[in-house]
């Protein structure tokens, strides 16, 4: 299941989200969105974890919880229109 971690502090990293996941479960990716111009985050990344039961659990556990010092918004990714 792909997820969308929403409201990051801008000097969360990959590693940091890849850390705080798999407290959950298997992680195989996570992409902190750069701005292309700044090289900056954009404060949203993607996680990608394959079992879709350790995801909800991810999901129900971390929405809404500080994470360095932001309230982080987590739930399932949509397709983009």
């Amino acid at each position: 299941m792909n997820i969308y971690v929403g409201n990051l502090n801008y000097s969360v990293t990959e590693d940091d989200l890849k850390n705080l996941f798999q407290e959950y479960g298997t992680v195989s990716s996570v992409r902190v969105i750069i701005d292309r111009m700044t090289q900056r985050s954009k404060g949203f990344a993607f996680v990608d974890m394959p079992d879709d039961g350790e995801a909800n659990s991810a999901i129900d556990a971390l929405n809404g919880t500080d994470f360095m010092g932001r309230a982080m918004k987590v739930n399932e990714a949509r397709e983009k229109r």
